[in-house]
């Protein structure tokens, strides 16, 4: 969302002035306060998903933000729990969606860079929570990138997103 958390300009106020609901999860460039701190600010209409949920309709969603390296590290045992813990609350849902700011392990985008390695957290949480779809963005050079992980949909929705049916 930020570049060291220099700048919030322009992440949320586009999405509300277009009356859209926004969902986010911290990246690896800011912290878990400035996610909260956004959705605090702009209201009922944005929701951080770090280690919570949503649910519309027959659609339940649910996230981890932060990444398995840099300043703002998270544990993989932690990224495993904390998409546990959102899950928990949609289990129910028709439609599952997994967003994730990294990429699990074992995938097409991990061999795009010898940087940033995939989680195994996010691996496991696809392996036995089941999304039907799994959304990341961590590694910019495999946007558009989509592929299977069991019945799962992986896609690295990119800087550019993406539009997905569900």
């Amino acid at each position: 969302m930020t570049f060291a958390e220099t700048s919030t300009k322009g992440i949320v106020g586009p999405f509300l002035k277009a009356h859209k609901k926004v969902l986010l999860i911290p990246g690896n460039h800011e912290t878990l306060a400035t996610a909260n701190f956004l959705a605090e600010l702009y209201g009922p209409d944005v929701k951080n998903l770090h280690g919570y949920s949503l649910k519309t309709g027959n659609v339940g969603i649910f996230g981890c933000g932060s990444a398995n390296i840099g300043l703002f590290r998270l544990k993989e045992k932690e990224i495993y729990s904390l998409l546990k813990k959102g899950f928990s609350h949609i289990r129910e849902a028709k439609k599952k969606i997994m967003v994730t700011h990294v990429h699990p392990s074992g995938t097409l985008m991990e061999k795009l860079t010898t940087i940033f390695p995939g989680s195994t957290g996010v691996r496991k949480a696809i392996t036995h929570l089941k999304p039907d779809i799994a959304l990341c963005s961590h590694v910019h050079e495999a946007e558009g990138i989509e592929e299977r992980v069991g019945k799962t949909r992986v896609i690295n929705v990119g800087r550019r997103g993406k539009i997905i049916e569900i």
